[in-house]
């Protein structure tokens, strides 16, 4: 049997210490690092999204940030076959791949732990689903998809209206009764995992929110979403998008004040990070560490190169 290729995942919720902690590893044991983000391969999205800076990479090579225009959505399936093409420049190297990031669908799909059917994008199909209201697309994906509308039913799934119409594009492509149906990637395991969680406590990561809050303020937050609007990027577009962007939208069409702005986006965030905690606990390989102890988490994963 052909031995596995080593891949070390990083996971945890936002603003937790993936990016740091997994430059430190790649330093040490001649990483390179491809990032599992839905927002960060969007070129322009740099403050918003809290992509790591160019000095902080310390020189590690970083795949899949800017590499596509915020303009479209990029959907799992593409994600996914750009980092496998990721992955094998990486193993050309002789690097070890570390996969950081806190989008868990597009991990499982890269890892072949979800099923992932390639449907392409319908422009007709959306351009008639993006007329109703996110309440009424939700109700129309029970009827048509009533497993992945329960996989949605939370108030920001339900309210992400580019997730949930291209739940029902699958949906349509699956249950259409002329041509082949989609192809879904079979679920299997094709790499030698170590999954590494990084969770701090509570109070700590809810300080981490708020401090990066207002640093991303600070560096021009909304300087950034201004420019994006003014190189074409819609309002609407930018809500698609979620979280910062918004809570920017909202911001700059002043439907909310900056004080609301802060609040709004604080609540959202820290949502979000529970939401992401909730996605991993279905994953019960993830070992969970205190980002404070790097020197246990360095042992792990020395031990598991050495295959012991």
């Amino acid at each position: 049997m052909e031995k596995r290729q080593k891949v070390l995942v990083i996971v945890g919720p936002t603003a937790s210490g993936k990016s740091a902690l997994g430059v430190s590893l790649a330093k040490k044991f001649n990483g390179e690092i491809i990032s599992a983000d839905s927002r960060q391969v969007y070129r322009g999205l740099d403050i918003g999204t809290g992509k790591i800076p160019k000095r902080e990479m310390r020189g590690v090579p970083h795949y899949l940030l800017d590499i596509a225009s915020p303009k479209r959505a990029m959907t799992a399936h593409e994600f996914a076959r750009k980092a496998e093409a990721s992955m094998k420049k990486i193993r050309a190297h002789n690097s070890l791949p570390i996969i950081v990031g806190g989008t868990g669908f597009y991990i499982d799909a890269l890892l072949g732990r979800a099923s992932l059917p390639d449907v392409p994008p319908s422009k007709a199909l959306r351009a008639r689903l993006h007329k109703m209201t996110a309440m009424q697309l939700h109700l129309l994906l029970k009827r048509r998809d009533p497993a992945r509308a329960k996989q949605m039913d939370t108030p920001s799934e339900r309210n992400n209206k580019v997730r949930v119409i291209r739940a029902l594009e699958i949906a349509a492509a699956r249950n259409t009764e002329v041509g082949p149906r989609p192809h879904e990637t079979e679920v299997r395991p094709r790499y030698d995992l170590l999954w590494l969680g990084i969770k701090p406590t509570q109070a700590e990561l809810e300080r981490k929110i708020l401090k990066r809050l207002k640093s991303r303020i600070k560096q021009g937050m909304i300087a950034e979403s201004k420019r994006l609007h003014a190189h074409g990027i819609s309002y609407k577009r930018m809500e698609q998008l979620g979280l910062e962007y918004r809570s920017l939208a909202r911001l700059l069409q002043k439907k909310i004040t900056k004080k609301e702005f802060e609040e709004e986006l604080f609540r959202d965030i820290r949502r979000y990070a529970k939401k992401q905690m909730m996605y991993w606990q279905r994953n019960n390989e993830i070992t969970w560490h205190d980002p404070k102890h790097i020197k246990k988490v360095e042992r792990e994963v020395e031990t598991w190169l050495r295959g012991r």
